[in-house]
């Protein structure tokens, strides 16, 4: 069974790239030449080290502040936020980004010569799932649980997966700082969201949209019932 980080990886990274129908459906739809240039962008991009998808993270993450600084700011502070998220913001966006640089620059176990009888004794063989095996390409002892990674071309210790977003490994040393991260970045989505939805109620609330509407309908309805009475008292 593949570690559970690299099962969601997977899913939700290579699953519609690897699914025949998908590439069908590109084919059908763009041509050959289109679903070709797909996969070589991909395969640029994830199978090799390149530094394409941490800058694509960067300007995402930048892009999307500075839209929301321009855009939400100066209805800060508001009816239901406070001035302290302008502030916030900049804590919860810098943390995410201090664990992006730690989860891509940090080793995440790598093995070699001089350290691989430590992780031996650390990772032992039980000889059911995990035999004792060399590395072809490194030539040692691959110790449980390790792999060599063929994109950096090294073993790595509790090898869980490539990250092509890191562009770094996910193993032993930095599995703590990448699902942190992951966690983080969820949690920073859904702080953006609600107070988005804050702001929106606010200014609502202040322009009494709200209280024009429920006016503006009260009326309608009391016109649609007098209509109605109207018609009604005709018949009789």
């Amino acid at each position: 069974m593949p570690p559970p980080v690299s099962h969601s990886h997977r899913l939700f990274s290579f699953s519609l790239s690897e699914d025949c129908l998908c590439r069908r459906l590109v084919q059908a739809a763009c041509g050959t030449g289109a679903r070709d240039l797909v996969l070589g962008v991909e395969q640029y991009c994830c199978d090799r080290p390149n530094p394409i998808l941490q800058v694509f993270y960067v300007a995402i993450i930048g892009g999307t502040y500075f839209i929301i600084v321009q855009s939400s700011f100066k209805y800060i502070p508001g009816y239901y936020v406070s001035v302290l998220h302008r502030y916030l913001s900049i804590v919860v966006v810098s943390i995410g980004a201090i664990l992006f640089v730690l989860t891509s620059f940090s080793d995440p176990g790598t093995i070699t010569s001089e350290n691989v009888s430590q992780y031996v004794s650390a990772y032992p063989f039980d000889n059911i799932i995990y035999v004792e095996k060399e590395c072809s390409t490194c030539k040692i002892t691959r110790p449980a649980r390790a792999k060599h990674c063929r994109i950096c071309d090294r073993c790595v210790a509790r090898f869980d997966h490539h990250c092509g977003w890191m562009n770094n490994c996910i193993g032993e040393k930095n599995t703590r700082y990448f699902v942190a991260f992951l966690v983080w970045h969820f949690l920073l989505c859904l702080y953006g969201a609600i107070i988005l939805g804050f702001i929106v109620a606010g200014e609502l609330k202040d322009k009494k949209v709200v209280y024009i509407l429920t006016g503006y309908y009260s009326v309608r309805s009391k016109s649609s019932h007098s209509s109605n009475r109207n018609v009604f008292s005709c018949y009789i």
